[in-house]
Order: C-alpha cells, then sequence, then structure tokens
C-alpha cells in the first residue's frame, strides 16, 4: 500500500478504537481490551481486504468473516459501521435490551455478522463448514476467522483445524489475536500455548506470523495467505491489549470490565488527541 493509504487506515482504526470505548463505555459492560488489540485488523480486513458490500450484507458471493472470540464485538461493530452496515450512533446502544448491538454478534439482527458466536472454539468450526461449502460450491468467496489466543486453549479450535487441513481448505484464514492476556491473567500462566507456530504447522496449516499493530506486515500476511494452495492458514498476530488506551495496555483487568466516567473521557481524549497527529501526518503526504 502507499504512504496515503496506510495513513488512512491508521486514521480508521483509531476511530474504531473510539468507537470501542463509547460503546462499552454506554453499555457499561462488555470487553475493551480484546477488542482494542485487534482494532488494526478489523480495520484492515473491512477497509482493505474483505470483498464485501454494505449494501447488500447477504450477497452471495461475499467474502466471510467469523469472530470466533465473539465478546470483543465492540470492535467488529466498530468496523462495521464506520464501513457503513448501520449507523455509527448505534454503538451507544450495545448491550440495551432489545438493541441491534448486542453482547455477542448475532447473524439475525445484525447487518454485516456472517456467524452467530460467543462461545469459544465453535466460531473456527463455522468457519470451517463456510469454507468447504464454497469449495463444494465451486464459489470464489474466501472465509477469515479471528480467535483469541486464549482460545485456543479450547479443544474445539484443534478439532476444526484438523479438520481444515484434511479437506485442503486454502480459501480459509484463521487470525489469533495473540494480545497474550485472557480472564484469568497471562496466556502463559494459564495454558501456555508455545510453541502454537509448530503446533498449527503440525496440524497441516500454513503459518505466518505478524505484529498485528503493523499495517505493512498485515498486507504482506493476507497476501500471502491468499497465495498458499493446498492447505489453510493461519497468521498469528502479536498485538497488545487495550492498544491505543495507555491506561489499558497490556492490563489484564481490562479483559471485561467498562470505564467509568473519568476513564471514558481520559480514554477518549487520548485517542482524539492521536487522530489529530495522524490527520496531520495524512494531510503532509503528496499526492
Amino acid at each position: 500500500m502507499d504512504k496515503r493509504e496506510k495513513a488512512e487506515l491508521k486514521i480508521t482504526a483509531n476511530k474504531v478504537r473510539q468507537l470501542i470505548i463509547e460503546g462499552v463505555f454506554n453499555a457499561k459492560s462488555g470487553h475493551p481490551g480484546g477488542s482494542l488489540s485487534a482494532a488494526d485488523i478489523f480495520t484492515y480486513l473491512y477497509f482493505k481486504e474483505l470483498n464485501v458490500d454494505p449494501k447488500n450484507p447477504k450477497w452471495a458471493d461475499r467474502d466471510r468473516f467469523v469472530l470466533s472470540k465473539g465478546h470483543c464485538c465492540p470492535g467488529l461493530y466498530a468496523a462495521l459501521a464506520i464501513k457503513g452496515y448501520f449507523p455509527e450512533k448505534e454503538i451507544k446502544s450495545l448491550r440495551h435490551i432489545g438493541a441491534m448491538l448486542q453482547g455477542h454478534p448475532d447473524m439475525k439482527g445484525t447487518p454485516g455478522v456472517d456467524m452467530s458466536s460467543g462461545s469459544l472454539g465453535q466460531g473456527v468450526s463455522a468457519a470451517c463448514g463456510m469454507a468447504l461449502a464454497a469449495k463444494m460450491d465451486n464459489a470464489s468467496y474466501r472465509v477469515y476467522a479471528m480467535l483469541g489466543d486464549g482460545e485456543c486453549e479450547e479443544g474445539q479450535v484443534w478439532e476444526s483445524a484438523m479438520f481444515a487441513a484434511h479437506h485442503n481448505l486454502d480459501n480459509l484464514c484463521y487470525i489469533v489475536d495473540y494480545n497474550g492476556l485472557q480472564i484469568d491473567g497471562k496466556v502463559s500462566e494459564v495454558a501456555g500455548l508455545e510453541p502454537l507456530d509448530k503446533k498449527f504447522e503440525s496440524f497441516g496449516f500454513e503459518v505466518i506470523k505478524i505484529c498485528g499493530h503493523c499495517f505493512n506486515q498485515i498486507e504482506e500476511a493476507f497476501e500471502k495467505a491468499k497465495s498458499v494452495k493446498g492447505k489453510p492458514t493461519v497468521i498469528i498476530a502479536e498485538t497488545v491489549k487495550g492498544k491505543g488506551v495507555s491506561y489499558m495496555e497490556d492490563q489484564v483487568g481490562w479483559h471485561g470490565k467498562a470505564p467509568n466516567q473519568e476513564q471514558y473521557e481520559l480514554a477518549l481524549n487520548e485517542l482524539r488527541e492521536q487522530q489529530k497527529v495522524l490527520e496531520a501526518q495524512l494531510a503532509e503526504i503528496k499526492d
């Protein structure tokens, strides 16, 4: 990508983070940490990678995305809103009774959501089914599924991995948001995953390791994934939980709680200041 496109993606990712904070604060509950860590990947997916149409959310030939770590839907909802699937103001109704945006993705109630998810490990199995269906139908769409690193402790993740490799699902790409923290503490202390890359390789995956906050590396990873033939791909993206909000970064306590009024204002002020810097950098880029 050129400098302008990269700068625009950074600005969009910042807006995604602002909406995450807006949604969780207004809900008075939710999961900001893992939503913020995945914000750059959500942004790249919806504004660069996925072949989708917000005006036609059920388009048969669209690429599919499954948020297997469904509790981090504030990040997905933010990206969908900015993309134009529904008004951004909907984010303020997050988790409210009767609202469009519930605490886990609902494919029947939210435009742009391809699979209801939340029970960890199950989303990737659904993604495998979608990818196999595409193969059986000779369809061109690709399927992407995002996992949490703690989610990789679930046995169903590895059942799905065996299935994906057995059926040579080269139209399937897993993304592991590897921020190192889960609800009970450090992933390495709860149930260490390493060597995660070797584990996926042994199951028959092409493995790509990147920094999940570097758009150049994100782009290279997704481009490589599309070139892989005969087997599925997993992108292991190292990220920082709570990325973008200083007091939330790498703090396990922000896995699943909402900021109070003071914390909310502090977070938005930080992100807005970051946006000013990013917009100034964009303005300096010559066409």
